[in-house]
């Protein structure tokens, strides 16, 4: 994680039930690093959208806040962010 933080890089929840990829204790070791996370449900149909939650769920388990979740920003601000990177 390191490593991302001094690439200015960005991490991914991916909250499919198969990955969930990052789960709480690496949600907390990025906020607590100050590394920004993204929620993302991996979809690939309309149904998979439901799988928020699984990442709403880690992201919890991780203690992050509203500040810690890239997709919580207006999307002017998500753009910025992006755009820089």
């Amino acid at each position: 994680m390191r490593g991302a933080l001094e690439r200015g890089c960005y991490l991914e929840v991916n909250a499919h039930p198969e990955r969930l990829d990052l789960n709480g204790e690496g949600c907390r070791l990025a906020r607590d690093l100050r590394l920004k996370i993204a929620i993302s449900t991996d979809s690939h149909r309309i149904a998979d959208l439901e799988y928020m939650r699984f990442g709403l769920d880690q992201a919890r388990r991780g203690w992050l806040e509203k500040q810690d979740v890239l997709n919580t920003r207006p999307l002017e601000e998500l753009r910025q962010l992006l755009a820089r990177h």
